[in-house]
């Protein structure tokens, strides 16, 4: 069938149809949707009733599985899924709601701050592929921001400003900020801030994007007080309406975006009601820039 991509957003995200994702990719499907990502940085995929294993197999037309170690505080005997998909659900093992005061539940809701999926690894994440099971009834859209478009909004003054500059992105920073504060000495390990770009350039078309995140909690040769007011004024002025997509789920929508182009946030839900979204994540190939020492 032939892929077919309509643009939703004045400046990003494409909707696809003639894709049926439970069955296996043609060469030719998987190079369109690759430059429909490239082009529209998200895209809405409607009607996809599919297994953990099929979404699985589509995430991999686009690259390797990123290994998911490093991104949680939830331990693995503790894991609903054993599919190698990230659980971004608010559903414990035995597929209920998770109490409001459970440790997974505070530490998940940082992903309603803005952020890009994985710039906490040394080498972030390149797509994300997420997929509605159970809708929530109240709230839970997913909002996204082009970046792209933002840059390009910024005037000279603050693009000579800030496009050398290098950022540090930790877990501990996004989770800090809504007051999650206790680690282990294990966690405090795993979640050692990592440096990332602030201004990235696309590998295939050469757009530059800011390279934002909650994630992100210094810039190197700035004192913190200097560098967080820098990047919540670029974060403020990256998601202004002008530049956002809200994507109201329903059941069975699968969303794709790039992560080295948008952030993205969920946004408030009712928490005692189920949520069951998963997420497929395609590895990045290479850092944003040289890794040292984050110390």
């Amino acid at each position: 069938m032939t892929v077919l991509i309509r643009q939703l957003h004045k400046h990003f995200v494409g909707e696809v149809s003639g894709v049926d994702l439970r069955k296996p990719l043609t060469k030719q499907e998987a190079i369109d949707i690759e430059a429909g990502m490239d082009k529209y940085a998200a895209l809405i995929f409607h009607g996809q009733d599919i297994t953990d294993e099929q979404q699985m197999a589509f995430a991999l037309n686009f690259g390797e599985r990123e290994n998911a170690r490093g991104g949680t505080v939830t331990k693995k005997e503790d894991y609903r899924l054993s599919s190698g998909l990230n659980d971004v659900s608010n559903l414990g093992k035995d597929g209920k709601p998770l109490p409001k005061d459970h440790r997974t539940h505070l530490f998940n809701l940082g992903n309603c701050l803005w952020h890009s999926d994985s710039s906490f690894r040394p080498i972030p994440a390149k797509f994300s592929l997420l997929s509605a099971r159970i809708v929530n009834p109240k709230g839970g859209n997913t909002e996204f921001a082009d970046m792209r478009a933002a840059y390009d909004a910024l005037d000279d003054e603050t693009k000579a400003e800030i496009d050398d500059m290098i950022c540090e992105h930790s877990l501990m920073y996004s989770r800090g900020s809504l007051g999650f504060l206790d680690y282990t000495d294990e966690e405090k390990e795993m979640f050692k801030p990592v440096l990332q770009r602030l201004v990235r350039t696309h590998p295939v078309h050469g757009r530059k994007s800011l390279y934002l995140s909650s994630h992100a909690g210094a810039i190197r040769g700035m004192s913190m007080p200097e560098a967080r007011l820098l990047l919540r004024d670029l974060t403020e002025h990256a998601t202004q309406p002008e530049f956002v997509y809200v994507h109201k789920w329903t059941v069975h929508d699968l969303v794709m975006w790039d992560n080295r182009q948008t952030v993205h946030r969920v946004r408030r839900y009712d928490q005692s009601q189920p949520r069951d979204m998963r997420r497929a994540t395609v590895a990045g190939t290479q850092p944003t820039v040289a890794q040292e020492a984050a110390e």
